[in-house]
């Protein structure tokens, strides 16, 4: 590896090898399968310290570059149909997402470009659909239970408590096909004898649902933190559906205050909060977004978020996390409807949860938006 790293440069010494090896890996210096050297040759070929070593190694494999594998080393799993584009000439950096950076950064995100990208790696998705057929074999072909199969929906839990601290037991979620027919089938658990508050603007397809639905939705004020307190104070509504972080269109976040208010208002009204997350996991902060079903600890919130925005537009799988006072509710008014997301659909994800490759093409959206950004 003849490699010049400035110790004393601006850039820390991790990331000048990080982008060192990313040049290498891109030009096929480390072509698809080869294995890296091992850290402590790296670390005395390049006269770093082996945590110095650790920690590009570590990068490169939450950006998908390379995989670390168990007796086997870090082993490169980057292929050019994976990471469509050309490399930065500085950082030697390829951009992963099929739009221009310009515009896939554009503020403020809507949610139909969310929906539109589906960058996941096609060569992992393939992987793993093979896998699953030949794992699972002919079950495959078998009916799901209703309200989802029990191995995707432990692997969500177990997801969530990983990425967000939510302990949530797998019998309070429930997959469905899409935010759209979940948001169908709240409308039917709780009723159209109460008001629905949205946020004005929001996501036109909420209010069509809702409205097809039979429901009375009243339209709250947006400012830049958030529905307006006073509309909030005014509304008659028993349901509030928020979007606390990137409403579609507003591009707003509401912060951690504004969440609290949500809760406040919830618990004085005896009302149900309808959390819809579905951009969140793709902040560019390091740290995932403080989601209101994490804050709450009595007012009651169903809790949204699909795979569309986060594989691709194809996968049309949803979930919703009720309240543990409300899935006996569900079981008696909705418990017989069949799970409109085929069994082998809801495998794959399975997999993509359980082996980390989800979480690995999170890392790696998130770090690459930082970058197009500066951060």
């Amino acid at each position: 590896m003849n490699y010049t790293i400035e110790k004393n440069g601006q850039e820390s010494a991790y990331l000048q090898l990080y982008r060192l090896m990313v040049k290498d890996i891109i030009a096929g210096v480390y072509p698809y399968g080869t294995k890296l050297p091992s850290k402590r040759v790296i670390a005395a070929e390049t006269n770093l310290s082996v945590i110095t070593v650790e920690h590009a190694l570590t990068l490169l494999n939450e950006e998908g570059y390379v995989q670390s594998r168990q007796r086997s080393g870090n082993i490169v799993i980057y292929k050019d149909e994976d990471f469509p584009g050309n490399p930065d000439e500085d950082s030697g950096v390829v951009n992963s997402l099929p739009l221009p950076v310009s515009a896939a950064f554009a503020e403020p995100q809507t949610m139909e470009s969310d929906f539109e990208r589906g960058d996941f790696p096609f060569s992992v998705l393939t992987k793993t659909m093979r896998r699953v057929m030949l794992d699972y074999g002919e079950r495959i072909l078998v009916k799901s239970p209703n309200h989802g199969c029990s191995e995707l929906r432990s692997e969500i839990s177990l997801y969530l408590a990983r990425s967000r601290s939510l302990h949530i037991d797998p019998s309070r979620i429930i997959i469905g096909s899409g935010a759209e027919y979940i948001y169908g089938m709240i409308v039917q658990l709780l009723g159209t004898e109460q008001i629905y508050a949205l946020e004005n603007p929001s996501y036109h397809k909420i209010l069509k649902v809702y409205e097809a639905m039979g429901a009375v939705c009243d339209m709250l004020t947006m400012t830049d933190d958030g529905i307006a307190s006073a509309d909030l104070e005014r509304t008659k509504a028993k349901i509030l559906h928020v979007t606390p972080f990137n409403s579609y269109p507003s591009g707003v976040s509401a912060s951690i205050s504004k969440k609290n208010e949500y809760i406040r208002w919830a618990k004085k009204n005896n009302a149900v909060l309808i959390e819809d997350n579905y951009d969140s996991e793709l902040t560019v902060s390091r740290k995932n977004e403080e989601p209101l079903i994490a804050l709450s600890k009595d007012a009651d919130v169903i809790y949204i978020n699909t795979f569309s925005g986060t594989i691709a537009p194809s996968v049309r799988v949803g979930y919703m996390i009720l309240p543990e006072k409300m899935v006996e509710l569900f079981n008696q008014k909705l418990g017989f409807y069949s799970c409109t997301v085929p069994i082998f659909d809801q495998l794959v994800l399975c997999e993509l949860l359980k082996s980390g490759d989800f979480e690995r093409h999170i890392n790696r959206v998130r770090r690459k938006r930082r970058m197009a950004q500066g951060n």
